[in-house]
C-alpha cells in the first residue's frame, strides 16, 4: 500500500550544466553538506553550492549556484567523486588513477600525490586508524583479483595492504577491517587483517550490475538474485527481510527506514521495518542513485534531482488518516532512531492513542484498549465521547489537535443502537480496568462517575460493587443520573457513601413501603435491619425503630440484639431504655431479654426475673386458647424450664406465686428444687405428673456440683416417696425397683434393705444387691491400695529422714564442752558444723569464745 514518503525536487537543471552542448553526459556526483560535485563525460568537474528553501506552505525546492568547473585535461569521463571534508580534498578517478583536488577552488594538490591503477574504489567510513586527519581508501586494483588499501593524507598517499581475492572483483563496500565484494560469480566478506572470508550467496554479474552499499556499521545492502535487495553482517548473515526489487536494479541508496532502489524506469521506495513497497515515483533515464550524509540525490545524464523525504510525522498521520494502524506504527517505532528521545516519547505517545480511536471506531476493541494502555491516554478523552458521562463540573478539554474526528459516540456509530451497546461495554470493562491504575490519577471523580453512569443506564450488576467499594463518584451529578433510571437503593448506597445515612434510609424505607419501586433487592427489609444494626447513629436507630418492628418483631429486634458487642457494652443504648421501647412488642421484648440473659448473661435479677415472668404470661395465655401444646407453646415450656434450672437469678417465690392454680406442675417442682424442698419437688413429679424418668432427672441436676451425700440423700428422698407407707401403687413398686436397679451406685446399700418390703425377692434386686456388692468390693479395693500407697510413701518419707540424719554423735561423762570444757550432765547438746559439740547454753552466750563465736558466726548450727 502506498506511502507518499519522497518528493522529487530538481536540483541541477540541464541547461545549468551543459547549456546546449548535448554531447556533456554526467557521470557521477558527489555532495558534502551543501557542496554539490558532478563529474561529466568530457573530464570536467564541476562545483554547485546547494541552497534549500521551504516555502511558506511547506514546499522544499533548492536553489543550485555555479561555483566553477575544472577540467582534468585527460580526455577521459570522470568515473568517480568522492569528498573528504577532514582533508577538504576531494578524490577523483579518471583513467584508472585517483588524483587528490582541492575541494574549494578544484586544483590538484602541489604535491601531485595519486593513485594508479584503480579501477573503482570505496572510502571506509569505520575507519581503523584513529587518524582524525587521514582517508582510508580500498581499490579494485588493474591487477587482476587485487584489493589494495591506502592512507590518503592531506597531500599524500601510502599503501596499507595488498589482498588477493579468489575472483575478480567488480565492487566494494568497506567497514573497519571488512570488505564486502562482489565477485564474478558470488558475494562475500572478507577481513583484510586477517584474511579470512565468509561467502554470502551467489550472483552472476554478466547479467546484472552488482550492488554493494554499506548501510550501517557491519551491515551491508546487495542485489540479489531474483530482484530481492538482501541485508548482511560482516557474520555473514542477515538480520532483516529482503525487500523485493526489479530485476535490473541500477542503484540502491538508504533513507532510514526506506531503501530506495533505482531502475529503467521507477525509482521504488521499500520500508526496513516491514519490507513492503511504500512509493513508486516514474524516473526513467535515471542512471545514478546515492545517498550523502541522509540526502538522497539522483541523476539523468543530463540533470540531478533530490529525493526530499517528507517529514515522518507527516508519513504517520498520512497512514492514520487512512486507517492504515499496523503500518503507521511500524513507522512510528522505526523513526525512533531519527528524532530526539522526549520529542519521540511524545510523539509516539500520540501515535498510539490516535491509533486507538482508529481501532475503536471499527470497534476492534482489544487493539484499542491495548494502544490506550500503551499511549497512556487520557481516559477523559475517551469518556467524552459518549454525552453527558462526564460530571458537569468537569474542567476537561479535548487534546488540540485533536485526536479523532468524531464529534461524539452517535457520530460515530452513525446511530446504530448495537454499535453504540458495544462501545458502552467496552467503554465499562475499560474504565473498570483502569480505576485502581496510575491512568485515573488526577481525575478519579470523572472516570468513577462516568462508570456509575455506565452502569446505571445498562442495568448492571457491578453498580452496587462500585458503590460499596471506595469510589470517587461525584454526589450531584451521579445522584441525579441514579434518580433519572429510578436506581433508588443504589441511591440510597451513595448517599450512605457520602455520610448521608439520613437520606438513605428514607429512600430504603420508601421502597420497603412501595411509596417508590425498585426491585434491586428483594431482602430489602433485612438490608435496613442490618443497616441500622450497624449504624452509628443512635437518633436514627431510635427513629426507625418502630418502623423495622411494626413490619417484623423477631427480625426488627436485631438492631438492638445484633450490635457489635463493644457498642453495647459502652451502653450507648441502655438496656432499661430498650425494653421500655419494646412495651408494644411482645415477641421482640422476649427476643432482647434472652438476649441479655442468655447471650450477654448478665447478671441482673430483673432481666431473669422478667424474662420468666413473659416465658409464663405468654404460655398461660396460649393455653387460655387451646388446650392442645402447639409447636410454639411447647418451645416456650421448654425455654422456662431451663430458664428456671440453670439461672439462679430469678425471685423464685414470685414465680412461684403466678405458677400456683396452673397446670405447669413440672415448673413448680423445679422451683421447690430451687427452694431445697424437694419432697414438694419429688411428691408433685411422681404423684401429679407420674414422670418417673424426670424425677429421676430430677435427682441428677439438682445434685450437680454437690457432693456424694447430698446426691444420695435426694435419691433416698425418692425412694421413699415411691414406697411412702400404704402405698399400693404397682406402678410405684416398679419405679421403685426400676430405681433401684438402675442407679445401685446412687444408694446407701445397708439403708435401702432396711426400707425396702421383706416381701420383695432377691431376685427382683438382684441387679441392684451385684451392682451394691461390686460397689462395695470396689470400694474396700480401691482404700486398701490406697492405704498401700499411703504407706509406701511414708516409707520412703521414713528412709529420706534416716538419710538426712548422716553419722551418729556418741555423747559420754567424759565428753567436754568445747567452749566452757565442762562435762555434759543431759544428753542435750549443740554441735557445730565442725563436729564440735558445746552445751545449749554456751551455744546461746557467744560472746564466752571470741574463737568460737567467729567460727560460728560463718556457718549455720545444726542440733
Amino acid at each position: 500500500m502506498s506511502v507518499k514518503a519522497f518528493k522529487l525536487v530538481s536540483a541541477v537543471e540541464r541547461e545549468m550544466l551543459m547549456g546546449d552542448k548535448n554531447y556533456i553526459n554526467i557521470e557521477c556526483i558527489e555532495c558534502c553538506g551543501k557542496n554539490l560535485y558532478i563529474g561529466t563525460n568530457d573530464c570536467f568537474i564541476y562545483h554547485f553550492l546547494l541552497d534549500e528553501k521551504i516555502s511558506t506552505a511547506g514546499k522544499i525546492t533548492f536553489a543550485a549556484t555555479k561555483q566553477l568547473h575544472k577540467y582534468l585535461g585527460l580526455k577521459k569521463p570522470v568515473s568517480e567523486l568522492k569528498a573528504a571534508s577532514a582533508l577538504t580534498r576531494l578524490l577523483v578517478l579518471c583513467d584508472n588513477t585517483i588524483t587528490l583536488v582541492n575541494m574549494m577552488n578544484l586544483e590538484p594538490v602541489p604535491t601531485g600525490a595519486r593513485i594508479k591503477g584503480a579501477v573503482t574504489f570505496a572510502l571506509n567510513e569505520n575507519p581503523v586508524s584513529g587518524d582524525p586527519f587521514c582517508v582510508e581508501v580500498c581499490i579494485i586494483s588493474v591487477k587482476r583479483r587485487t584489493i589494495q588499501m591506502f592512507m590518503v593524507f592531506e597531500d599524500r598517499v601510502q599503501i596499507v595492504k595488498e589482498v588477493f581475492t579468489p575472483e575478480q572483483p567488480c565492487a566494494v563496500a568497506v567497514d573497519g577491517y571488512y570488505l564486502c565484494l562482489a565477485l564474478t560469480t558470488q558475494y562475500i566478506i572478507l577481513n583484510y587483517n586477517t584474511g579470512a572470508s565468509q561467502d554470502l550467496f551467489p550472483y552472476c554479474s554478466d547479467e546484472k550490475r552488482p550492488i554493494v552499499k554499506r548501510i550501517g556499521r557491519q551491515e551491508f545492502l546487495l542485489a540479489g538474485p531474483g530482484g530481492l535487495g538482501m541485508f548482511a553482517t560482516v557474520d555473514g548473515i542477515s538480520q532483516r527481510a529482503p525487500v523485493h526489487w526489479s530485476e535490473n536494479v541500477i542503484g540502491a541508496a538508504l533513507c532510514f527506514p526506506y531503501v530506495v532502489a533505482l531502475d529503467d524506469e521507477f525509482i521504488t521506495v521499500h520500508s526496513m521495518l516491514d519490507q513492503q513497497q511504500k512509493q513508486t515515483l516514474p524516473f526513467k533515464e535515471g542512471h545514478i542513485l546515492q545517498d550523502f550524509e541522509g540526502k538522497v540525490i539522483v541523476a539523468t545524464n543530463k540533470g540531478v534531482y533530490i529525493l526530499v523525504p517528507l517529514p515522518l510525522e507527516k508519513q504517520i498521520q498520512d497512514l492514520l488518516a487512512s486507517h492504515r494502524v499496523e503500518e503507521a506504527l511500524v513507522l512510528a517505532k522505526g523513526a525512533r532512531r531519527n528524532i530526539p528521545k522526549e520529542k519521540f516519547q511524545v510523539m509516539y505517545k500520540r501515535i498510539l492513542q490516535q491509533a486507538g480511536f482508529i481501532q475503536f471506531a471499527q470497534l476492534q476493541f482489544l487493539e484499542a484498549k491495548e494502544l490506550f494502555r500503551s499511549g497512556q491516554l487520557d481516559v477523559r478523552e475517551l469518556i467524552s465521547l459518549y454525552p453527558f458521562l462526564l460530571p458537569t463540573s468537569s474542567s476537561f478539554i479535548r487534546s488540540h489537535p485533536p485526536l479523532h474526528e468524531y464529534a461524539d459516540l452517535n457520530q460515530l456509530t452513525q446511530g446504530d443502537q448495537e454499535k453504540m451497546t458495544k462501545c458502552k461495554r467496552f467503554l465499562m470493562s475499560y474504565l473498570n480496568e483502569v480505576r485502581s491504575t496510575e491512568v485515573s490519577n488526577g481525575y478519579k471523580e470523572d472516570i468513577d462517575t462516568a462508570l456509575l453512569k455506565l452502569y446505571a443506564e445498562a442495568n448492571h450488576e457491578s453498580l452496587l460493587d462500585l458503590l460499596v467499594s471506595e469510589n470517587f463518584c461525584l454526589l450531584t451529578d451521579s445522584a441525579a443520573w441514579l434518580e433519572k433510571h429510578k436506581k433508588y437503593f443504589a441511591l440510597g448506597l451513595l448517599y450512605h457513601y457520602n455520610g448521608q445515612d439520613a437520606a438513605a434510609l428514607q429512600l430504603w424505607v420508601k421502597i420497603v413501603d412501595g411509596d417508590i419501586q425498585d426491585s434491586t433487592r428483594s431482602d430489602l427489609y433485612e438490608y435496613v435491619v442490618d443497616f441500622l444494626t450497624f449504624c452509628p447513629d443512635q437518633d436514627l436507630v431510635w427513629k426507625y425503630s418502630e418502623w423495622v418492628l411494626e413490619k417484623n418483631e423477631q427480625v426488627g429486634i436485631q438492631i438492638f440484639t445484633k450490635r457489635p458487642l463493644e457498642e453495647q457494652e459502652k451502653t450507648n443504648f441502655k438496656p432499661d431504655d430498650i425494653i421500655s421501647c419494646l412495651n408494644k412488642y411482645p415477641k421482640a421484648r422476649i427476643k432482647y431479654l434472652e438476649h441479655l440473659v442468655l447471650e450477654r448473661k448478665i447478671e441482673k435479677e430483673k432481666y431473669h426475673t422478667h424474662l420468666a415472668v413473659l416465658y409464663l404470661e405468654t404460655i398461660l395465655q396460649m393455653k387460655s386458647v387451646t388446650t392442645d401444646n402447639c409447636t410454639e407453646t411447647t418451645e416456650l415450656l421448654i425455654k422456662l424450664r431451663s430458664l428456671l434450672q440453670k439461672s439462679d437469678l430469678y425471685r423464685i417465690h414470685f414465680i412461684l406465686d403466678k405458677i400456683q392454680g396452673t397446670d405447669l406442675h413440672m415448673e413448680s417442682a423445679i422451683l421447690y428444687g430451687k427452694l431445697e424442698e424437694h419432697e414438694k419437688a419429688l411428691h408433685i413429679l411422681v404423684h401429679k405428673l407420674k414422670d418417673f424418668h424426670a424425677a429421676e432427672e430430677y435427682c441428677m441436676w439438682n445434685s450437680e456440683n454437690r457432693d456424694v451425700q447430698y446426691r444420695r440423700r435426694l435419691f433416698h428422698m425418692l425412694l421413699s416417696v415411691y414406697l411412702n407407707p400404704g402405698t399400693s401403687d404397682c406402678a410405684l413398686v416398679m419405679a421403685a425397683v426400676d430405681l433401684l436397679n438402675n442407679h445401685a451406685a446412687e444408694f446407701d446399700a445397708a439403708l435401702v434393705l432396711q426400707v425396702v418390703p421383706d416381701s420383695w425377692s432377691v431376685q427382683l434386686l438382684s441387679p441392684f444387691l451385684a451392682g451394691a456388692v461390686r460397689q462395695s468390693i470396689h470400694t474396700k479395693r480401691m482404700t486398701q491400695v490406697a492405704l498401700g500407697l499411703a504407706q509406701a510413701e511414708n516409707l520412703i518419707y521414713r528412709h529420706e529422714k534416716v538419710k538426712e540424719k548422716g553419722t551418729p554423735i556418741l555423747l559420754s561423762d567424759k565428753k567436754v564442752c568445747q567452749v566452757c570444757q565442762n562435762p555434759f550432765c543431759e544428753p542435750v547438746f549443740v554441735r557445730y558444723p565442725n563436729g564440735g559439740v558445746v552445751h545449749t547454753h554456751c551455744a546461746a552466750n557467744r560472746h564466752l569464745n571470741s574463737n568460737t563465736t567467729h567460727h560460728s558466726s560463718s556457718s549455720s548450727n545444726k542440733t
